[in-house]
């Protein structure tokens, strides 16, 4: 096992879960809102396990890959995205299922997730392929979808300061 196709393959399963309320008639809100509850659920478990197993390590053995200039550069601004990505998927909660509104707020969601994981594979993954050993891979890996196990239920979205995130992951 590999974290940065274990990444990879999370990112494909988040772009499906976009993709599949595309397919869902706008007015079966049943559908659509059991399919937001669970990409709620990918969405905020991915990044926590992303802050907590792997953007630690990218800070120490990173250094910038694609267009970013440091590991940190590309953790701090991953972290910010996460927070994005929060903030959007939070400003959802409360619509109506189905509704324009609700669409719109799901549509934003989705744009910066597709910004986040573009800028995340172009840079960040590549980087950790590049400098971390296949040991650390795996290991990072294990610990990371571990986590996202015991968490498959989800937990309470929090998001995190990105300069003070480089100073202290985790």
């Amino acid at each position: 096992m590999d974290i940065t196709e274990l990444i990879l393959f999370q990112h494909h399963e988040q772009r499906r879960t976009f993709a599949l309320l595309d397919e869902v008639p706008r007015d079966d809100a049943t559908a659509l809102g059991a399919i937001w509850s669970r990409l709620e659920v990918l969405l905020e478990v991915h990044a926590a396990a992303e802050e907590k197993f792997f953007y630690p390590k990218l800070l120490t053995i990173g250094r910038g890959a694609g267009d970013a200039d440091s590991a940190r550069d590309e953790t701090e601004d991953a972290v910010k995205d996460h927070n994005e990505i929060r903030d959007a998927v939070r400003k959802v909660a409360g619509l109506e299922v189905g509704s324009d509104s609700w669409w719109d707020r799901v549509t934003e969601a989705r744009i910066a997730n597709s910004d986040h994981m573009a800028e995340e594979e172009r840079q960040d993954l590549a980087d950790f392929r590049r400098h971390a050993d296949l040991q650390t891979r795996h290991d990072i890996a294990l610990a990371f979808i571990a986590y996202e196990n015991e968490h498959a239920y989800g937990i309470a979205p929090v998001d995190k300061d990105p300069e003070a995130y480089v100073q202290e992951p985790g």
